[in-house]
């Protein structure tokens, strides 16, 4: 049975250990270590850029040691590859740039784990809210070595608190779901906001505030993008391959409103999924650079979310109009089409794609308009410390988009 979950999980091992092969080419082992150790004692809370704080080799490797740890979990419990494991490795391999690293995320992890034994059912039920969960991963960093506390008292702390948000977090995401009603594909973002803007409120109310972080590095476009386009149109070629050496079911696929629950996986076929994820891969890294934007931790981090929930419920269609809402917002606001809020906001702003995908284009480009201008408003709320800011974003524009939309609707 194992082996054949191996079998199942080839695609996602490749890929990691293409990550993990990338990082040790393009630095030595003494850079790379040096970086890792940086990237795991550094400050995580928006926007904390891993390579610019620990290199490219540390942070390809940090990627996919995470990978492949996630991916051995999986296995581990049991469970088939689907498009909610392929996104879930995707975003959390993306935010392995830019937040998560091989050290923060495992209280999380206990804490979900807790929850299952507490809930006395199996760990497989709870394992992809660990994983993207994991978004508030800077919070156990934060605490541990980021305050004046004593180290052991720290480190004890911020383990402490990761463990209690693994472990309240899986109720919460639960009911979360249902305030949006699935519209907002970034769901543990949007559990995960709240629960980080409580956490800050009580800090807060202590006289606790954290120093803003921006950390962007601007040197690493060119090698990257080509790294990207070559990852991406693989995708392409071994879905096509997978998929009878056709594009059968491409078309239906992005006929698809998305909506969670949208399993592309289960319902077209890993190959079509494939294809699909390295088209929206070429797509969001093309437009990156075409606005002279940079290539880098936090960019890929919004380009791998977007590839990974390729297979669960994105697609051109649904996820253009989006972006294009948030091209008219930075024609019209103060922040320039390239910055990094607005990069961020447009590639991750397509957590709202059901909505294009299920009322239409012109509803689809005002929610990425009115996600624009939240999500640069509510990271204040959590103080960076949910790295899946514009899914908390995402989940408020839905929740007051939607009765507006459905009511509109049995007007009309």
């Amino acid at each position: 049975m194992r082996n054949s979950l191996i079998s199942n999980y080839r695609i996602l091992i490749l890929y990691s250990l293409s990550f993990l092969i990338f990082g040790l080419l393009v630095d030595t082992p003494a850079e790379i270590l040096a970086g890792l150790k940086t990237i795991i004692v550094e400050p995580d809370i928006l926007i904390t850029d891993y390579l610019e704080i620990g290199g490219l080799g540390a942070s390809f490797v940090n990627s996919a040691l995470i990978c492949l740890a996630c991916i051995f979990i999986l296995i581990k419990i049991g469970i088939k590859p689907n498009g909610s494991t392929y996104a879930a490795i995707f975003t959390t391999c993306g935010f392995a740039f830019f937040g998560k690293n091989i050290s923060n995320i495992w209280p999380i992890f206990i804490g979900t784990w807790l929850y299952s034994k507490y809930k006395k059912e199996p760990y497989l039920n709870y394992i992809l809210v660990a994983l993207f969960g994991s978004t508030l991963a800077p919070t156990v960093s934060q605490i541990s070595f980021s305050s004046n506390l004593p180290w052991w008292l720290g480190i004890g702390l911020g383990i402490s608190l990761g463990i209690f948000i693994g472990f309240i977090l899986p109720p919460i995401s639960s009911y979360c779901v249902k305030m949006h009603e699935g519209y907002n594909l970034y769901n543990s973002g949007f559990a995960a906001g709240l629960v980080a803007t409580l956490i800050m409120g009580v800090f807060r109310s202590f006289g606790i505030e954290f120093e803003h972080r921006y950390l962007w590095s601007t040197e690493y476009t060119g090698i990257l993008f080509v790294f990207l386009i070559i990852i991406f149109l693989s995708m392409i070629l071994i879905g096509y391959h997978l998929n009878d050496n056709s594009f059968k079911n491409l078309k239906l696929l992005c006929q698809q409103p998305g909506r969670s629950v949208s399993d592309y996986y289960l319902q077209f076929g890993e190959g079509c999924c494939l294809i699909n994820m390295g088209i929206l891969g070429i797509i969001f890294t093309v437009y990156v650079v075409s606005v002279n934007g940079d290539l880098n931790g936090p960019t890929m981090a919004g380009i791998f979310t977007i590839v990974g929930f390729g297979a669960f419920g994105k697609h051109p269609k649904n996820t253009l109009p989006v972006a294009f809402g948030t091209v008219i917002a930075s024609l019209l606001n103060i922040w320039p089409i390239n910055s990094a809020g607005m990069l961020l906001s447009t590639l991750l702003s397509t957590t709202l794609a059901p909505i294009a995908g299920s009322f239409g284009a012109i509803y689809g480009i005002i929610a990425g308009f009115l996600h624009t201008c939240m999500v640069m408003n509510v990271g204040y709320l959590h103080a960076g410390l949910n790295l899946y800011n514009n899914g908390f974003s995402g989940g408020l524009v839905a929740i007051i988009l939607l009765p507006i939309i459905t009511n509109l609707r049995k007007e009309n």
